[in-house]
């Protein structure tokens, strides 16, 4: 069976679609090159982080909460990300979107006994062209569509 066929199309599109969104808000907000970056590094990162074997993952999370002083600071770090949450509840739900969107991805790439390398690379792809896309698609509304 050809790497075609067993790609998960459906859940790609998703990803597709809500990185769109993602380019489409950087964009309007005429954003620097920095943060371009760093949206850029922060997606690789989380869909690396997504290819990252759990047994790694369990061996991570017990080198963090092996002393009481690393265990309060992770509580404190997650009690500010609650109060962010519900600060900004709007941006709050467009990133579990995203998320939502990339473990689906990945959760297919391995129904369909995809490689690791080959679901990093295929997810991270199109996640940045979703970007890329959805700031295309800003430029272009904002040129051509609202001066008529």
């Amino acid at each position: 069976m050809s790497i075609l066929q067993r790609v998960p199309w459906v859940s790609l599109t998703l990803l597709l679609l809500s990185y769109s969104t993602l380019g489409w808000v950087i964009s309007e907000t005429k954003a620097s090159l920095f943060v371009w970056v760093i949206t850029v590094l922060a997606i690789l990162l989380f869909v690396g982080s997504l290819t990252v074997p759990w047994t790694n993952l369990a061996r991570l999370s017990s080198t963090v909460f092996k002393s009481s002083t690393r265990t309060f600071v992770f509580s404190v770090f997650a009690a500010f990300l609650f109060f962010v949450m519900l600060a900004w509840f709007r941006m709050f739900l467009d990133t579990l979107l995203i998320i939502a969107a990339a473990i689906l991805a990945r959760i297919d790439f391995q129904a369909a006994g995809v490689k690791e390398g080959q679901a990093f690379w295929l997810t991270s792809l199109l996640s940045l062209a979703g970007v890329a896309l959805g700031a295309a698609m800003q430029m272009l509304f904002v040129r051509h569509v609202l001066i008529r």
